[in-house]
């Protein structure tokens, strides 16, 4: 994880000394006689807050890595620090390449929320544009990005295969209905949060629902699988952790990959998109979201026909997203300038999950 943090935001903050407090209390060997902590944060994510956290001591400086709910969010398990902290626990025993979990505290009263603490791993975090040094290589990208993109669909499909038939794992979620209870779930959440109409949105859902496809085997699901929820060697030639585990469950994998469909923007797609941090699959050398569709059933060796519907839903359930953001900046609850042009985001996720349904193409 490369630093790239800010000043913590307004509403955002993070008490140090009531954090090192309990440090020193619950988890002493973190925090040797002496240290001080120096606190800063990650300005992208659209969830969770992270957070980090420098122990300062006499003999150096240590970086960890705190996660928070933000304000303003009802609880559920996208925000439940414990849940999330044991996922981690769970995947790094399984030698799945994630943070390794450092610390939990459930006491809201410590720093405002219920937090984790996890190991900071060192490496580069794809968003909008590629490292400096790749602009000196230039004949080289494309090469690399094709590369990347066969990295990116085999550890997709990598963790598709984790052993998930004991716990905790096991416990994730209710694998049978999953596709049903996710259409249904995330059109609850639309009516819910929305602040405005937006008709592609309605029809995409009624069309979801109309579609749904017949439960196939489950397996274990991130639900957010996406460039910049990896971090990456600096040549981007090897996972070394992925991030962001608090939607993860057990559930039909194709739903993992129509929500990385989503996020996997092409050159001809509405410039829009770029608001979302991740053009960087439009360069050239990437792969398009069909070539990414069959080099993944290639790898788990599974009909993949029916991935337009996966891509549609994908589509949807990134739109709730942020219109659940939009909806805390229009209340006043984050003020993130980020989340101010999230409203026609939604619009133009809307419009491209209808087209990918009547089309029937990703």
């Amino acid at each position: 994880m490369s630093d790239g943090t800010i000043a913590l935001r307004e509403g955002e903050q993070v008490d140090a000394d009531a954090l090192l407090a309990w440090l020193a209390r619950e988890v002493p060997a973190l925090v040797p006689s002496g240290a001080c902590l120096r606190i800063r944060q990650f300005p992208a994510g659209f969830s969770n807050l992270t957070y980090l956290v420098t122990v300062e001591h006499a003999r150096g400086q240590q970086p960890i890595v705190l996660r928070r709910p933000p304000r303003g969010v009802k609880a559920g398990i996208a925000h439940d620090m414990g849940r999330e902290h044991g996922i981690l626990a769970a995947l790094h025993a399984r030698g799945v390449p994630v943070p390794n979990p450092l610390a939990r505290c459930d006491d809201a009263a410590v720093i405002g929320a219920p937090f984790y603490l996890m190991e900071h791993v060192d490496g580069v975090i794809l968003r909008g544009t590629l490292p400096a040094s790749f602009t000196e290589q230039a004949a080289a990208v494309p090469g690399r990005l094709a590369a990347l993109s066969q990295t990116f669909v085999q550890t997709l499909a990598q963790l598709h295969a984790v052993d998930v038939s004991t716990e905790p794992l096991a416990s994730l979620g209710r694998p049978d209905g999953y596709v049903q209870r996710q259409v249904q779930g995330w059109t609850k959440r639309w009516l819910a949060s929305r602040t405005d109409d937006v008709p592609p949105l309605d029809w995409i859902a009624a069309w979801l629902e109309a579609h749904r496809p017949p439960d196939r085997a489950t397996t274990l699901v991130h639900n957010d699988f996406k460039l910049d929820n990896l971090v990456l060697e600096p040549d981007l030639s090897r996972v070394r952790a992925i991030l962001d585990w608090e939607m993860a469950t057990i559930g039909d994998p194709l739903m993992d990959l129509g929500t990385s469909l989503a996020y996997w923007v092409e050159a001809g797609d509405a410039p829009i998109f770029r608001a979302l941090g991740l053009g960087i699959t439009a360069l050239p050398g990437s792969m398009t979201r069909t070539e990414l569709v069959q080099a993944y059933g290639a790898h788990r060796g599974i009909d993949v026909s029916d991935a337009p519907f996966y891509y549609a839903f994908g589509l949807f359930k990134v739109a709730v997203i942020a219109q659940q953001i939009y909806a805390r900046h229009v209340q006043g609850l984050t003020s993130d300038p980020r989340f101010a042009v999230l409203g026609e985001v939604v619009k133009a996720l809307g419009i491209a999950a209808q087209q990918a349904a009547e089309k029937g193409r990703v």
